[in-house]
C-alpha cells in the first residue's frame, strides 16, 4: 500500500514513478499531496496550481509535480488537531455542547464560572 508519504518522497526526492502500479492511482489523493507541498515557500505555488486544476487526471498532476518540482529533501510536521482540554470537556458536558459550540462559548466564563463548573463535576480522590 502507498501512503501519501511515499508520493511526497517520489516527488520531492527520489523521483519515481509510483504509478508503473495501477493500484497507486487509486490511493493518490491530490489534496493531501498539495498540502504537503504547502508547507513549503518552493512548492507552494505548484500546490496551487494543482488545486486550481483539480479535474485533470491524477497521472498529470502527480507527473506535472514530479517533473516541474526541483529535487530536495523536505520535511515539515503535520497540523494535527488539538485536544480539547479538560474545561472544554466539562463545558461541552455541563451544557451538552458540540465541541464547537463549547469553543466558541469558552471565552464567557470568567475564571469563577470556570471554578464553580470543576467543582460541581469534582469526582473526589487523591490529588
Amino acid at each position: 500500500m502507498t501512503t501519501p508519504f511515499d508520493f511526497l518522497n517520489s516527488i520531492n526526492d527520489n523521483k519515481k514513478d509510483l504509478f508503473e502500479d495501477p493500484q497507486n492511482e487509486k490511493e493518490y489523493a491530490p489534496f493531501l499531496i498539495n498540502k504537503g507541498l504547502s508547507y513549503f515557500p518552493d512548492t507552494i505555488l505548484y500546490a496551487n496550481e494543482m488545486n486550481q486544476h483539480a479535474d485533470i487526471p491524477k497521472k498529470w498532476q502527480f507527473d506535472f509535480l514530479r517533473f516541474s518540482i526541483p529535487k530536495r529533501r523536505r520535511f515539515s510536521k503535520w497540523h494535527k488537531k488539538e485536544k480539547a482540554s479538560d474545561i472544554l470537556k466539562l463545558v461541552m458536558k455541563h451544557y451538552k455542547y458540540s465541541e464547537k459550540k463549547a469553543y466558541e462559548v469558552l471565552d464567557i466564563f470568567s475564571d469563577d464560572n470556570v471554578k464553580e463548573l470543576i467543582e460541581a463535576y469534582h469526582e473526589g480522590g487523591r490529588n
